[in-house]
């Protein structure tokens, strides 16, 4: 069965807005867990899209964010951790799949 190209293009276009929201969601997730001193970290974490591939990223952007997430043996305040990302990443996996499919359905 062929699909209709404009159908393909709306179906594309809504998995892209589901998929942008989600990865909004995951980094809210993420910051309730980021560690946080002054906040630096926690103020650089922002999400990116590439539409025409269907691939969304979050990320934090400081010259010690990947040492933050990695090294497990650093002390953080209570409720934060290191792992913040793909913890939340790997909590929120239902979720991710909930904001994406709703995301489609809306335009169907």
């Amino acid at each position: 069965m062929d699909i209709n190209p404009r159908s393909k293009d709306i179906i594309g276009g809504a998995a892209a807005r589901g998929l942008g929201l989600a990865a909004e969601h995951v980094l809210g997730e993420s910051n309730k867990n980021v560690p946080h001193e002054e906040g630096t970290l926690e103020n650089t974490g922002s999400t990116s899209l590439d539409e025409r591939e269907l691939q969304a990223a979050v990320s934090y952007n400081t010259p010690y964010a990947a040492v933050q997430h990695e090294d497990m043996t650093l002390r953080h305040d209570k409720g934060r951790t290191a792992k913040y990302l793909e913890n939340a990443m790997n909590a929120e996996t239902d979720a991710v799949r909930e904001i994406i499919a709703k995301a489609i359905k809306k335009e169907l």
